[in-house]
């Protein structure tokens, strides 16, 4: 991935930048783990996540687009 990740990124792609997974612990992002989540991470985005869960969008964009070089 390129482009810089933004709101409607998929969780998807997200999760296949080297490091991801780190930064998206580091923000208690409970789909990693939700066996459910695994079936919609085709569909879900990023922005939808922290929706759903109350999670600061804009710091963890930063953090994640600061893996996209």
């Amino acid at each position: 991935m390129k482009q810089k990740i933004n709101s409607k990124t998929l969780l998807s792609d997200i999760l296949n930048l080297t490091g991801a997974e780190v930064i998206l612990s580091k923000y208690k992002v409970p789909c990693l783990t939700c066996p459910m989540a695994q079936y919609e991470m085709q569909s879900l985005t990023i922005g939808d996540v922290c929706k759903m869960y109350g999670l600061d969008l804009p710091k963890l964009l930063v953090e994640l687009n600061k893996l996209v070089k």
